[in-house]
């Protein structure tokens, strides 16, 4: 029997974050996988190696983790005050689909530099020394993203001396800012604080709020936790983990996300669910000590069903959001009031986001949030996947 050689597709494999990812020039790309559609989500499974029944993706350039299980295609952007045009697509580890519900905000970070590095960002926007800014536009969620990347000799500077809990070495600081982060109605229920029900678990004050990524914070205590849990605590126990795909399904019901809780088996990147707690000294997994008087609250988020090693960038722009709003219970475990920034302890350390709200009309909105993040390339070069990917 005849085989065909395998294909080679350009492809660089970047850190941005705390996650990694798969990048593409979306020109780069086989002619069928240009657009959206089967084709390019087989490309992408067979790429990062899923479906896996094993869970590892032994076959294929994923990390077998939420934060590892990620693919970015790029292009300049269609739209004359953006640069460049962002598409994340989540891969789903042992089923066979890929969720464009969402945008990934840690591998927003590596954006810019992509773009800069693969000239998709037009030369007289780049300067020969300083900070570049790049303009993104998030296509998923349809919203603006802001990224300054260091530049040196024309070149993305990627080394520098920022250190980010939840990643080993210190880089150079990528400054990222998503302007008017909320999506439709902030409050989807009209509320900062909902009652959920949920059937055979129990009845939970939720904040419900679109903001970076649909996301559905609870009390930590309401659970049983302190908020101060690493990730064996809560992905080794196979009931808890059940329990909170409950809880997010109704609540994905309650944000009009889906229209009943069997469709959240297919919708895996969005909503996100985490709990918080007021601030609490705990050790974090790396065994750094965080003290409470360092932190305003801490924040514990699931990704794609498994407790989070860190925090998504996403899911930071909400926590960062619902700080700023009084009355949240974001808000309320950081102290209440009024307040710009908040610093939260997630398993890996902590981190900064500030966010700037206001109310107009008796609505709440963001105008921004901002945080830094840092990103680097790994490898650059070809993925290779078998030929007949695209025909199955």
């Amino acid at each position: 029997m005849a085989y065909l050689p395998q294909l080679r597709v350009p492809a660089t494999y970047m850190r941005g974050g705390t996650s990694k990812g798969v990048f593409f020039s979306l020109n780069d790309l086989p002619e069928a996988a240009r657009v959206p559609g089967p084709a390019r989500d087989a490309l992408l499974l067979r790429v990062i190696g899923s479906p896996d029944p094993y869970g590892k993706q032994i076959d294929g350039m994923g990390g077998a983790t939420s934060s590892t299980s990620k693919t970015v295609i790029l292009s300049a952007s269609e739209r004359s005050d953006h640069d460049v045009d962002y598409l994340f697509g989540q891969v789903a580890i042992d089923q066979p689909f890929v969720d464009w519900s969402g945008n990934c905000g840690n591998l927003t970070a590596a954006v810019g530099a992509f773009a800069i590095s693969n000239g998709l960002v037009a030369a007289d926007r780049i300067p020969d020394n300083g900070i570049a800014t790049v303009r993104i536009w998030q296509a998923n969620i349809e919203k603006t993203i802001i990224a300054r990347v260091p530049v040196r000799d024309g070149q993305v500077q990627e080394s520098g001396d920022f250190e980010l809990d939840g990643v080993t070495f210190p880089a150079a600081e990528v400054e990222v800012a998503f302007a008017d982060p909320g999506d439709g109605d902030l409050f989807p229920t009209g509320r900062v604080v909902d009652r959920l029900e949920v059937p055979g678990v129990g009845e939970f004050d939720a904040t419900l709020i679109n903001a970076g990524i649909p996301t559905l914070f609870l009390r930590a205590e309401d659970l049983g936790y302190l908020g101060t849990e690493l990730q064996d605590a809560i992905n080794n126990d196979a009931e808890a983990l059940a329990r909170f795909e409950t809880i997010r399904a109704y609540g994905a019901v309650r944000m009009g996300l889906i229209s009943h809780i069997d469709e959240a088996a297919q919708r895996q990147h969005t909503p996100k669910i985490a709990f918080v707690a007021p601030a609490t000294s705990y050790q974090a997994s790396s065994g750094k000590h965080v003290e409470a008087e360092t932190i305003d609250l801490s924040v514990r988020a699931l990704s794609m069903g498994k407790l989070h090693h860190a925090m998504m960038g996403t899911a930071a722009v909400a926590i960062g959001a619902a700080a700023a709003i009084p009355g949240t219970l974001v808000n309320l475990a950081a102290g209440g009031g009024e307040r710009q920034s908040v610093r939260f302890g997630h398993p890996s350390g902590t981190l900064k986001v500030g966010a700037s709200a206001h109310q107009h009309q008796q609505q709440w909105h963001i105008s921004a949030a901002t945080m830094s993040r840092s990103a680097r390339v790994l490898m650059e070069g070809w993925v290779r996947l078998p030929a007949d990917t695209l025909m199955r």
